[in-house]
């Protein structure tokens, strides 16, 4: 059957929500009520788990009240009316509440769905120290003399070791873990995710003292990344007794160790946080990390512990549901001020890092590298000058060249001339249209006998010139040629093979994609890495239309060129890039998320100050654009890719190095992809 694109089940995803209900002291049945009210508001949204705090139905500051006959049964009678409800409500609920099993009290949490109770989980670690004193009222999961449990006329799975697995989600698979279960030093829920639980649960009251917010951020965050999951976290909230303690009610949804929402704290009124967990995101990262199926090996004892039960999630599958999640247009770039600053702070120190091993490795001092006036070289030039000042040499040991060809723009030259003056290198200008001619004419090209024919060996006889004179120059100056191409162009297969701007010594942009290059060039001038003045040459180049200038414009001295009209906008290929190189997604789903990105042009607006998109993109640009790159990348361009020079790897996004992230047939097919992609509507409606 297809599936719905504009429905975010369809690809991989679970909304999934934290409910923290107003309490009242020993009166489940008003408890009962406030869970039920924010369960219907979860189910209404899409969710398909809503997960409620510790001991939720009696409140957790019950204290030796626990131990009362009277609350005991009340609870009981909460859950029995709790259990009813769920016949009418698409979601499974879990909820914290005392239970009397075989003689002894547990802290509970109770799995409800459909109508049914489909299992139970008691507290494994009793926290019994400062203002703690659970082991005074309830025993430890390991005190269990059973597996299972009868109530309401049936039987039910108990224990800390079940997980809970959807028919109908095949990759929502959840564990339950309660409050210091996670405190500990190896939770429960850790060997639960080698048992294959996508989703962890943490049912707690957790009273609120100064920094504990904080605390609660980091070890959930960090649970979250070590086990490649997501990581639902509850907190008592208004209501419980304030007799020691206070309460603030803080609720946390974690994936792989990115926060996705999280409550306001010290609310008046009960509310539910939702969240939209990628679940084959978290699948795929778990097959990519091979350590992980190491992990299930070592710790095979511990996971064959556990025991699956099967339900039935009923998810909205059909229908439009678009993603309640944030998806950055830019995935290479933080939208965040700050960190986007400390991104390029490092990407920065790791190409000039980079560099400085290369040269004091290889014990040579000068470096020779083509400037156009255009980003990626203005950027490379960049990093060769912090390279000179950190090995204490001049400057003038870059040999920097502009070779003016057929469709050099004026603007562009200008430039390149006025960054290599204000860089302080050595500065050297070759005209190639005469040697560009000679070759042209030694092929026989019908532009040697004056005809205006711009075709493909007319735009690589520019390149492979210029690249040939800058390889002769190095090996005249006992100098090494740096690359200035970067990953965009390398996923793109926009670059010249071989003799032209594909090869070098050494690429130190090799990593980085276009969209990032952009505000690396704009903080090196703006934190002055590398010296003063030439804000206003680098502020030219960032403004300058990306263009190979290899066929002349109808105007002297204009480009006739605009890359982007040919493969793509950047800002979308470099979407495209990310998704598929990081991910492996289908296009299917790497058009959904863009989709999702751009469809709202006020949400996760960028500051002014910054280049925000061009373009609002409908599904019909997204679509077309993504077959461009889909047959671009995995059709026609990576003979090129199997045979690139050395460059440092920047980022977790992925490098194209086969010595690297990537290695591929260089002959393969794209319609596997492109098939795949035909399931994309053409638009909306």
């Amino acid at each position: 059957m297809k599936k719905p694109f504009f429905n975010l089940y369809s690809h991989g995803f679970a909304r999934v929500a934290v409910g923290v209900p107003r309490c009242r002291v020993a009166d489940p049945a008003f408890n009962a009520t406030e869970t039920l009210e924010l369960a219907r508001q979860a189910a209404d949204q899409g969710a398909v788990l809503v997960a409620f705090p510790e001991l939720g139905l009696s409140a957790y500051s019950c204290d030796d009240l626990f131990h009362q006959n009277a609350l005991l049964e009340a609870c009981e009678e909460a859950l029995a009316t709790i259990v009813e409800a769920s016949k009418n409500l698409k979601i499974t609920m879990l909820v914290g509440m005392p239970l009397r099993v075989e003689h002894t009290l547990f802290n509970c949490a109770v799995v409800v769905s459909g109508g049914r109770i489909h299992g139970i989980v008691p507290k494994s670690y009793l926290p019994n120290y400062s203002e703690f004193y659970e082991a005074r009222q309830f025993s430890s999961a390991d005190n269990a003399s059973v597996d299972e449990i009868e109530l309401f006329g049936e039987t039910i799975p108990f224990g800390p070791s079940l997980l809970f697995q959807a028919t109908d989600m095949p990759l929502f698979r959840f564990h339950i873990e309660i409050c210091e279960d996670v405190w500990v030093p190896i939770p429960p829920s850790s060997f639960a995710a080698l048992a294959g639980a996508t989703v962890l649960v943490n049912l707690s009251a957790s009273n609120v003292v100064v920094g504990k917010s904080g605390y609660r951020h980091q070890l959930v965050g960090q649970q979250s990344a070590r086990c490649l999951a997501a990581y639902l976290y509850t907190s008592a909230g208004r209501g419980e007794s304030s007799t020691d303690m206070a309460w603030d009610g803080q609720a946390l949804i974690y994936e792989n160790g990115e926060l996705l929402t999280e409550s306001e704290r010290f609310l008046d009124t009960s509310h539910v946080v939702f969240a939209d967990v990628d679940l084959e995101r978290l699948s795929r990262e778990r097959m990519h990390q091979t350590t992980f199926a190491q992990s299930i090996r070592r710790h095979q004892d511990e996971v064959s512990e556990f025991r699956v039960i099967r339900f039935e999630a009923q998810p909205p599958k059909s229908g439009t549901l678009g993603l309640d999640r944030s998806v950055e247009r830019f995935p290479y770039v933080p939208a965040d001020a700050r960190r986007r600053d400390e991104r390029c702070e490092e990407v920065y120190n790791i190409q000039v890092q980079a560099l400085v091993q290369r040269l004091s490795a290889s014990k040579i001092s000068k470096v020779v590298i083509g400037v156009s006036g255009g980003l990626d070289s203005t950027h490379a030039l960049l990093v060769c000058a912090k390279v000179m000042d950190r090995l204490k040499l001049p400057r003038t040991n870059i040999l920097g060249v502009t070779m003016p060809g057929f469709a050099t723009s004026d603007r562009t030259l200008k430039q390149a001339r006025a960054l290599m003056d204000v860089i302080g290198c050595s500065i050297s200008e070759i005209d190639i249209r005469p040697s560009c001619e000679q070759m042209l004419k030694d092929l026989g090209h019908p532009y040697a006998a004056g005809e205006p024919q711009y075709d493909i060996t007319f735009e690589n006889v520019q390149a492979g010139e210029r690249t040939n004179h800058l390889f002769r120059i190095a090996n005249f100056n006992q100098a090494i040629v740096i690359g200035t191409g970067d990953l965009s162009e390398l996923a793109l297969g926009w670059c010249t093979y071989g003799v032209g701007d594909h090869m070098s010594h050494y690429n130190v942009n090799a990593s980085v994609p276009k969209t990032l290059i952009t505000h690396l060039v704009r903080w090196v001038a703006e934190t002055g890495q590398i010296g003063t003045g030439g804000t206003d040459v680098l502020e030219a180049v960032l403004s300058t239309d990306i263009s190979p200038e290899l066929v002349p414009g109808k105007s002297s001295g204009a480009p006739e060129q605009k890359t982007e009209l040919v493969i793509g906008p950047y800002e979308l290929q470099d979407f495209n890039l990310y998704y598929i190189l990081r991910f492996g997604f289908s296009p299917s789903k790497v058009a959904f998320l863009a989709w999702s990105a751009w469809k709202d042009r006020e949400k996760g607006e960028w500051p002014e100050d910054i280049r925000v998109a061009r373009n609002q993109y409908e599904l019909g640009a997204i679509k077309r654009n993504l077959a461009i790159f889909l047959d671009r990348f995995f059709r026609q361009s990576q003979f090129k890719r199997s045979c690139v020079p050395n460059a440092p790897k920047v980022g977790s996004g992925g490098s194209l190095s086969p010595r690297g992230d990537w290695r591929a047939p260089s002959d393969s097919e794209s319609v596997v992809w492109l098939k795949e992609l035909k399931t994309v509507p053409e638009q909306e409606g």
